[in-house]
């Protein structure tokens, strides 16, 4: 009995050796997924995300743009994270259970059920505010104002949209939705702003709602971003004249411009995704300024990475966003693009950054 105690005291004693000859755990463990900063700790950030159709429509893909939302939601406090925002087109199919297997290998109702789980990374934490793309209309290709958007994102499932939605509109079905939502954020540095959002194609009601709720006295001073989802044709830049949808009735990017971007005062920022080439990163980006009525500029992005991963059914846009970077100095948003799938890992995270002059720039106001 002593010489088995004796034995499992020198046990004992090589592993207590052992323990405090190697470095603690803390020390050993890897750092959370490349964190991104501000270059300045007075900024606050807004992360953009493209249109992620080509994530949901795969099984295989689904996990990337988890990943892009797990990122988001990490990064919150470190980034001070006010908003996220994305372009749409959600799904592939709003309505339809017949697999193209050319194009596709899951059903509408998976492909809402994967995009809502990857925005409940978010939920509760961080307000996201979607702009709905003609994918996510009618049963294919928005031949109709149909949608499930409203089922899938209704108002109460994310508790940071209570105190901040200010207005909304009711979508083509005559339902109350966030497609059409205006929300109110305070920065001691840029003061008020509005995000509106509005679905594809908005109707002239929808303009006029957001165009009368900018010239209240309420929001007259605010600093207006105003998102939706086809508005510029990649690289070019052009402003959308026309598209071949049967939804109406419809306002194409020069309408929207025309009826409510150049005669307001106020909208500074216009955001939208919709258009892509699968040739380069730059057939998938755009960005032009116009001055408006009172000869402002008015900046207008697009940004839409869904064919960035290996064309129309690669995986999805390799996970791509944009870290915008709201300076103190209440004009000037930095522009980042970044992927938190190559960040994620030491052997690629020196892909995690774009840096050529269309993926990253200023923006500035004047």
């Amino acid at each position: 009995m002593y010489h088995l105690n004796k034995k499992h005291m020198k046990i004992k004693f090589v592993v207590l050796i052992l323990l405090l000859s190697v470095k603690p755990l803390s020390l050993l463990a890897q750092h959370r997924a490349d964190q991104q900063h501000l270059t300045d700790p007075h900024s606050f950030s807004m992360i953009l995300l493209g249109d992620p159709q080509g994530y949901a429509k795969y099984d295989i893909n689904q996990p990337l743009f988890e990943l892009c939302t797990a990122w988001i939601a990490d990064n919150i406090q470190n980034l001070n994270v006010k908003a996220v925002l994305c372009t749409g087109d959600l799904v592939e199919q709003n309505e339809n259970i017949v697999l193209n297997r050319d194009m596709l290998n899951q059903t509408s109702s998976e492909m809402w059920k994967s995009c809502s789980r990857a925005f409940e990374r978010l939920d509760n934490k961080v307000p996201y505010i979607i702009s709905a793309g003609n994918h996510d209309y009618g049963y294919q290709r928005a031949e109709n104002g149909m949608t499930h958007f409203p089922e899938y994102f209704p108002f109460e499932r994310n508790t940071t949209w209570r105190n901040i939605c200010v207005s909304t509109f009711p979508n083509r079905n005559g339902i109350v939705s966030l497609e059409n939502a205006a929300f109110e954020f305070d920065d001691k540095n840029w003061g008020k702003l509005l995000v509106i959002t509005s679905e594809f194609a908005p109707r002239d009601e929808v303009l006029n709602w957001a165009k009368e709720l900018i010239s209240k006295p309420k929001y007259k001073d605010h600093k207006v971003i105003f998102m939706t989802h086809s508005f510029l044709r990649e690289r070019t830049a052009e402003r959308i004249k026309e598209e071949n949808y049967t939804i109406t009735p419809n306002n194409w990017g020069e309408d929207i411009w025309t009826k409510l971007i150049e005669p307001a005062s106020n909208i500074f920022l216009v955001i939208c995704g919709h258009t892509g080439n699968p040739e380069n990163f730059e057939n998938s980006v755009a960005y032009r300024v116009d001055k408006n009525a009172i000869g402002k500029d008015v900046h207008q992005m697009m940004f839409n990475v869904q064919v960035l991963g290996g064309g129309w059914e690669g995986n999805g846009g390799d996970g791509w966003l944009r870290i915008l970077e709201f300076l103190p100095d209440g004009k000037t948003i930095k522009v980042k693009t970044y992927s938190p799938l190559f960040g994620i890992s030491p052997s690629t995270r020196h892909l995690a950054h774009r840096t050529a002059p269309f993926d990253q720039f200023d923006i500035e106001m004047k």
